[in-house]
């Protein structure tokens, strides 16, 4: 997939909030450099630089999912949980959207256990295998395939660690970028005008609490995976 396959439009970025940073006092110093002014007391992004930014970003998705290598989305504030499992849905990648559970990467092979646990017993379930036990037994079942489900639905499919991860809130999710840089993992994020971009591997300097911003940016890289992936069975 070529850079130009998707369109990042400025004039749709600002009409989305992407360029809309936090109060002026939260700066970090290290997203000076992505800020281009104030409006209301609250800095704004230089959207011709998020647009090269976000542009390499893709680039760099674009060429792991062409090699058949994996990325995860990583998303957890409230607002954003719908956007991001949406858009992991559409195109078919790994996601957790509620918290991140400690050792997903640094403990892989002892999280692959309880997601094959979930797995077996959501099909003991499904073929009536549970049936031989109590009411009140079948009802705890329940409740724990209800708690596993929470906890390992989005990441029920992948097999062995990422290439990458895509952390949409990176001010709720330090856990997963520290266990991500111990692993090796590629860490791309999106950065408010708070966060300290140090520990990211791709930045996109944009707006990481505004729906519109973020399911704007997620969709980019949307299209990007279901483009790679349509590119690389050609």
């Amino acid at each position: 997939m070529s850079k130009g396959d998707i369109k990042i439009n400025i004039d749709e970025m600002a009409d989305a909030g992407v360029n809309l940073g936090h109060r002026v006092s939260k700066l970090h110093p290290k997203m000076k450099q992505y800020v281009s002014g104030i409006k209301n007391n609250v800095h704004t992004f230089d959207l011709e630089k998020t647009a090269k930014e976000l542009e390499k970003a893709l680039k760099y998705i674009s060429t792991i999912v062409a090699d058949g290598k994996q990325i995860i989305f990583v998303g957890t504030k409230i607002q954003l949980k719908g956007v991001i499992k949406e858009a992991a849905d559409e195109c078919g990648v790994p996601y957790v959207t509620e918290r991140w559970l400690g050792g997903t990467f640094t403990n892989f092979e002892t999280i692959s256990k309880r997601v094959e646990y979930f797995k077996d017993l959501e099909r003991k379930k499904a073929t009536g295998e549970l049936e031989k036990y109590t009411k009140k037994e079948r009802l705890n079942f329940d409740k724990e395939l209800a708690i596993l489900k929470t906890k390992f639905e989005g990441v029920r499919n992948m097999q062995k660690l990422p290439e990458a991860v895509f952390i949409f809130d990176l001010d709720k999710n330090e856990t997963c970028a520290k266990e991500a840089k111990i692993k090796g993992i590629k860490i791309i994020a999106l950065a408010d005008t708070n966060i300290n971009p140090d520990i990211i591997d791709y930045i996109v300097p944009a707006n990481d609490d505004a729906i519109s911003s973020v399911r704007y940016i997620a969709d980019k890289v949307k299209e990007t995976i279901i483009a790679s992936k349509q590119e690389s069975k050609k």
